[in-house]
């Protein structure tokens, strides 16, 4: 909103319990804020996920509830709720969840969840929650 010309946010707290309760579906992610060209993005994931790589950007994978395993192709490592893992650009890597895992995601609006790959899985245009 601008009035006069400052510019007035509407701030808001976000409950991500709350906002990954309404959906239920695997490896889309949903918009839940915007800051610096940044999204936060909210994604629930079981099974595997593709390799990729993002050329141009960093990803920090925050785990909300459950864990998985970030496979990359020398090795894995496993991250449990309430810890996160930043995934450096360039790095070929691939998400696995043997159960059910929420994910909190900060990387850069541009990022397109397969990175360098188009398939069935890639989202283009997210959803905002």
């Amino acid at each position: 909103m601008n009035f006069a010309g400052i510019i007035i946010y509407t701030m808001e707290k976000v409950n991500l319990a709350e906002k990954l309760s309404v959906f239920s579906d695997y490896f889309n992610p949903r918009i839940a804020g915007e800051l610096n060209g940044q999204q936060v993005k909210l994604v629930k994931f079981k099974g595997e996920f593709v390799w990729h790589h993002h050329d141009h950007e960093d990803e920090l994978f925050y785990v909300v509830k459950g864990s998985f395993d970030m496979q990359m192709r020398d090795r894995t490592i496993t991250v449990n709720a309430r810890e996160f893992l930043i995934m450096p650009r360039g790095v070929e890597h691939k998400p696995v969840a043997k159960e059910e895992v929420e994910i909190m995601l900060f990387e850069p609006a541009t990022t397109l969840n397969t990175g360098n790959i188009e398939n069935e899985l890639t989202v283009k245009n997210l959803q905002k929650i």
